[in-house]
């Protein structure tokens, strides 16, 4: 046999071990969790409710307009702005789509 001839019976075993390996890995796997006990469901919860309290308000809030940037200075990075800030928006209901 030439040296050509041993390297891909070589490849070839290492492609088979490798194979077999993998194929002795998943039924180990599988008998493993055969074994576990499963977690099972656990009884569905009622969402609490909280009392209603005339404390509680929602509020609609609204971005600030993007600053104006005069045309000969470099546009702003997200970095250079910052978290976006918002105020109260004029609109107090509830939105309509």
């Amino acid at each position: 046999m030439n040296t050509t001839s041993l390297g891909t019976a070589a490849v070839v075993l290492c492609g088979l071990l490798l194979t077999a390996a993998l194929v002795w890995a998943v039924r180990l796997g599988t008998r493993v969790r055969r074994r576990e006990q499963s977690p099972g469901r656990l009884p569905p919860q009622e969402p609490v409710r909280r009392p209603v309290d005339e404390s509680e308000h929602r509020q609609t809030r609204e971005p600030d307009e993007m600053p104006r940037i005069p045309d000969d200075e470099p546009r702003p990075t997200p970095h250079d702005l910052g978290n976006t800030p918002d105020r109260p928006g004029r609109h107090r209901g509830r939105s309509r789509w």
